[in-house]
């Protein structure tokens, strides 16, 4: 489906609404603007039948209707009276989700499918093991790193220049690395291959805020999550057959290819969702903010008006022909060219993600969040060193070992994100509030961490039991299939746990899921590189058992914290609140000052 097409449905719509409800176009420009006073008129024409209500056709009638009548069958008219959270259909909500996640999917599959080439590069560049692995280090710290700088971008700026930023840098290092003639130049580039694709997990977390209503993020923060996880299972199996058969070049000519094409679906086809841009995505709301550049637009878009600025101007042509003023029509075509009035875009602030590490409620989330994804880490470190000592088996069987694991993400995935809308409407209904999967709800008196955390803190009960098991289950060799049920089960728990953090993390930063998810990746990335490199060690000193059991005693003692959030999320965040409005007032009172 053609997100262009929905931009124009949803400005008809607009339209057709706005003729239906009779709203006088002097007094309303804007429905997004309209004020408590003018919105009785929208619902005049099925109140017009009630003796008790005064004129709908006086101002002052509307006015006291407002004021005085607070009954329930008005809250559906007074949310039909706000603008569609976004234009797009449900299916193309879901196109631009699935292509979103399969651009994040760049990112953990170019740090699983390299693993299988570094005995190889060790022998072809002739550097030891440890200088090879500096490789896979460099790559996880700029991975934390780099989106705490475009994921600012991509709030102010937009998320079409961010991806084309990314993707740019990330086809230009895999050529550089497909190319590269000796070890120093292979760490210098890797670097600049991760900072490439690194934000696009950060970015597609950001594009489901943009147009999904917290009333429905629970399923689509589950889809965007599949990525994430099947790639530390099929990267390294396909990085293997591809080593194998075609050389370690290979696997980097392999990644320019796949990226090109996804640049190429990007350019043409992918619509911008930064609300900081385009609103709901309607023309309207385009022009209100007048942000729109030619890089916020489908090629396809560009080729459309293009073509429609053309017709227009062969008929000015041609009608001025007839009037034998061929050259005055030119010259009208150019001078009468409607601009629109173009807002400055603000450039990126860099400590953005950063300063919301320190913020209450998000920090104690990114925190206890990457302690568990570290978990993560851990095992699928663990898992190859554990199978092929104490099982035996080759790296082939040990790259399908990680399938158990995808399997259950996959389901928490799938299962985990209906779940938590339906938990979301039973808050709502207990509370009498409305639920509208097309219009954004008014978060700021609403238990958000109890709707999400209600599901993940069971998984998270799940996850502790099943890392501490299968630590001690590898240790005393328990027969194969017990490993594998539990990495089963570990996969279904971090995974539904994480996706209720993920959702959380949006939905008390909206305006700025971009830099919000950027901590939360910069967090997951340093306590996973810390995992990583500390886990061997800790088997090899205190057994398998011994390191997982600490790794879950970790989960324990940290666990209460979740307890916090959900007992006093609501007031952080009307704290965190106030003190924004406190520093914009700042702002506003030191550009009048200047002035």
């Amino acid at each position: 489906m053609d997100p262009d097409r929905d931009r124009d449905h949803g400005m008809k719509h607009q339209a057709d609404s706005a003729s239906d409800a009779d709203v006088p176009t002097t007094s309303s420009p804007s429905p997004r603007i309209q004020d408590a006073d003018s919105r009785p008129q929208l619902v005049s024409e099925k109140k017009k039948d009630l003796p008790a209500e005064p004129s709908p056709s006086s101002p002052l009638s509307n006015r006291t209707s407002a004021s005085l009548s607070t009954t329930r069958a008005e809250e559906p008219a007074q949310v039909e009276a706000q603008p569609p959270f976004t234009i797009y259909s449900q299916t193309t909500k879901r196109l631009i989700v699935l292509f979103a996640s399969l651009s994040a999917f760049f990112s953990p599959l170019t740090a699983q499918i390299y693993l299988p080439a570094l005995p190889t590069l060790s022998h072809d560049f002739s550097v030891s093991s440890a200088e090879i692995n500096l490789t896979v280090t460099t790559y996880m710290i700029f991975q934390g790193i780099t989106p705490t700088i475009i994921g600012s971008l991509a709030d102010s700026a937009g998320r079409r220049p961010a991806y084309i930023i990314c993707f740019v840098i990330y086809i230009a290092a895999n050529i550089g690395l497909a190319l590269s003639p000796n070890y120093a130049s292979l760490l210098a580039i890797r670097c600049l291959q991760s900072a490439g694709s690194s934000t696009t997990v950060a970015l597609c977390q950001a594009v489901v805020a943009d147009i999904i209503t917290s009333a429905e993020r629970g399923e689509y923060i589950g889809i965007t999550a599949i990525p994430t996880v099947l790639a530390p299972s099929l990267g390294p199996v396909l990085g293997g057959v591809i080593v194998q058969f075609l050389g370690w070049r290979w696997i980097f000519w392999v990644l320019a290819i796949a990226a090109v094409v996804n640049l190429a679906v990007l350019v043409l086809w992918f619509p911008e969702t930064c609300r900081v841009i385009v609103g709901n995505g309607s023309l309207e709301e385009e022009r209100e903010r007048g942000k729109v550049r030619a890089v916020h637009k489908t090629l396809w878009r560009l080729g459309r008006e293009g073509l429609v600025r053309r017709r227009k101007r062969l008929e000015r042509e041609n009608r001025s022909l007839e009037a034998g003023q061929v050259g005055v029509a030119r010259t009208e075509s150019i001078v009468s060219r409607p601009e629109g009035v173009k807002s400055k875009i603000k450039g990126p602030n860099l400590l953005a993600s950063l300063a919301l590490l320190f913020e209450k409620e998000l920090g104690v989330l990114l925190f206890y969040s990457g302690i568990v994804f570290a978990g993560f880490y851990a095992t699928a470190t663990a898992m190859p060193s554990q199978f092929t000592e104490l099982y035996g088996l080759t790296d082939l069987q040990v790259g399908l070992m990680y399938l158990p694991m995808a399997g259950g993400s996959i389901i928490a995935a799938l299962v985990v994100g209906p779940l938590m809308n339906k938990n979301y409407v039973r808050h709502a209904n207990k509370l009498g509030m409305p639920v509208d999967k097309t219009r954004e709800m008014d978060l700021s008196k609403f238990p958000i961490e109890r709707a999400r955390l209600e599901l993940g803190l069971p998984l998270l009960v799940l996850t502790t039991c099943v890392t501490i098991c299968w630590g001690w289950a590898v240790e005393y060799r328990a027969h194969l299939a017990v490993p594998c049920v539990l990495l089963f089960l570990q996969g279904l728990g971090i995974v539904g746990f994480i996706n209720t953090v993920n959702a959380l993390i949006v939905d008390i930063h909206p305006g700025k899921a971009g830099s919000a998810v950027a901590a939360n990746n910069l967090t997951r990335c340093l306590l996973g590189a810390a995992a990583s490199a500390a886990i061997v060690p800790m088997i090899d000193a205190w057994g398998a058992g011994g390191a997982f059991t600490f790794l879950g005693g970790l989960f324990v003692v940290f666990g209460p914290s979740m307890w916090l959030v959900m007992h006093y999320g609501i007031k952080w965040r009307g704290e965190y609140r106030d003190k924004e409005a406190r520093k914009e007032e700042k702002k506003r009172e030191k550009e009048m000052a200047s002035e």
